[in-house]
C-alpha cells in the first residue's frame, strides 16, 4: 500500500527498560502488580518517559458506516439504526458518551458511509462521507478501489487532525449495522480460518440468523481470497469505507508516535490489515478488551496482543477500550507515584535464612 506518509518507528526501548527496572525497585514484591506493570512499561515506551505520565487528552473517533449485507438478514436490528446512533453520539446519549465522560475522553463521530440523509448534521461529521452504504459483499464489491483509497486517506487525515489538536491517546470506535459480518469475513481471509470459526452473534442474532450470517461470510470470503496480497483491493471487495478509514487511522497514529487502545472486532480486524502494511505499528496498540466475537479473539492472537479486560462485551463504539483506559491510567499512577523500597530504607535483597 503506497499511501504511507512516513515510517513507523519503534516505541522507546530505553524508557521501557528503565521502567522495568523501576518496577523492580518499587516498594512491593517484584511482579506483584501483575499486568499493571506490563501496562506501565508499554506506556513508558510510547510516551518516551520514565516514569510514564497520565494520558491527558484521550480521544475516541467513531467511524460510522452501513453495510449492504444487512439486507441478507445477518443482524438483529435494521440498517436504520446506524443513522439514529450517529445522532445519539452527537447528543451525548450513547454508551460511548457515558463511558467517555467517566474516563475523561472526548468523542468525535464521522459519517463515512451511513445509508441515510445526514446533510442536516454538522459539517465536521459529514465532510468525509465517501458513499451511502456498501455493496452486498456476498455477491458484489463493497466499494470501488478509488473509494477504498479515499477512505484510507480519510483515516490517516483524521489521525493527523487529532494528534495535531493535542490528543495523546486514541481510540477507534465503530458503528454500523452488519459491520461484524464484513469484519469477520476479512479476518477469515487474512488468517486462513473458515466462516464458521469467525462467525459470531453480532447484535445477538438467533440460530437462523447465525446460519444466514455464516453463509454470507463464507460467500464474501470466497470473493475476497483472490485479493489477499492487496489490502486495498481486499477492502474494496469485502470491507467498507468505515473499515478502510479505521485501518488508515491506526497506521497513521503509529507513524505519529501516538498510542491507540483497540476496542472490539472492527478495530481489531483493521489492526490485522494495518499490521500487514506496517508490521511495527502493533507496538503502538493496546488491546482494550476481548469481545464475544470469535473473529476478534483470532485477530488479537494474530497480533500477539493480550486484552486488558474480558467482560463479555459486544457493543463496539469504543466502549471496551474506554473501560480499559482507567486501568491503564492506574498502571501509570502506580508506577509514577509509588516510592521505591530504598527510599523507604528497605531492600529487595532476600532475607537471611
Amino acid at each position: 500500500m503506497h499511501l504511507l506518509g512516513g515510517r513507523v518507528e519503534h516505541p522507546d526501548e530505553g524508557f521501557r527498560q528503565e521502567t522495568r527496572q523501576r518496577q523492580a525497585e518499587l516498594a512491593k514484591p517484584v511482579g506483584a502488580l501483575g499486568q499493571l506493570e506490563d501496562l506501565s512499561v508499554w506506556a513508558a515506551g510510547v510516551q518516551a518517559a520514565c516514569p510514564p505520565r497520565p494520558f491527558e487528552r484521550p480521544r475516541v473517533v467513531v467511524f460510522a458506516g452501513d453495510h449492504g449485507i444487512a439486507a441478507g438478514g445477518v443482524s438483529a436490528y435494521p440498517a436504520e439504526v446506524t443513522g439514529h446512533m450517529v445522532r445519539a453520539f452527537l447528543a451525548g446519549t450513547a454508551a460511548v458518551n457515558a463511558l467517555a465522560r467517566q474516563a475523561g475522553a472526548g468523542v468525535r463521530v464521522l459519517d463515512l458511509s451511513v445509508d441515510a440523509d445526514t446533510s442536516d448534521l454538522p459539517e465536521d461529521v459529514t465532510r468525509y462521507k465517501v458513499r451511502r452504504g456498501t455493496g452486498r459483499i456476498d455477491t458484489e464489491d463493497a466499494m470501488t478501489r478509488e473509494e477504498a483509497v479515499a477512505s484510507l486517506r480519510v483515516g490517516m487525515a483524521v489521525a493527523d487532525e487529532e494528534v495535531d489538536a493535542g490528543a495523546d491517546l486514541l481510540i477507534a470506535g465503530d458503528m454500523g449495522i452488519a459491520n461484524t459480518t464484513a469484519a469477520s469475513a476479512l479476518v477469515g481471509v487474512l488468517t486462513g480460518n473458515d466462516a464458521a470459526s469467525v462467525c459470531g452473534r453480532g447484535t445477538g442474532v438467533d440460530d437462523r440468523g447465525w446460519m444466514r450470517k455464516c453463509a454470507a461470510i463464507r460467500d464474501a470470503m470466497r470473493r475476497g481470497r483472490p485479493h489477499l496480497g492487496d489490502p486495498i483491493a481486499l477492502l474494496a471487495a469485502i470491507g467498507g469505507p468505515d473499515l478502510a478509514a479505521t485501518t488508515g487511522f491506526l497506521v497513521q497514529a503509529a507513524i505519529r508516535r501516538t498510542p491507540v487502545v483497540l476496542d472490539g472486532i472492527i478495530p481489531s480486524t483493521c489492526a490485522v490489515l494495518a499490521h500487514r502494511v506496517a508490521p511495527t505499528a502493533s507496538l503502538w496498540w493496546l488491546a482494550g478488551h476481548r469481545s464475544t466475537e470469535p473473529a476478534q479473539s483470532i485477530a488479537l492472537q494474530q497480533l500477539a496482543l493480550e486484552p486488558v479486560l474480558d467482560l463479555g462485551l459486544r457493543l463496539g463504539e469504543g466502549t471496551g477500550a474506554l473501560l480499559a483506559l482507567p486501568v491503564l491510567q492506574a498502571a501509570v499512577a502506580a508506577c509514577s507515584e509509588m516510592a521505591t523500597l530504598s527510599e523507604l530504607g528497605g531492600s529487595h535483597e532476600p532475607a537471611a535464612p
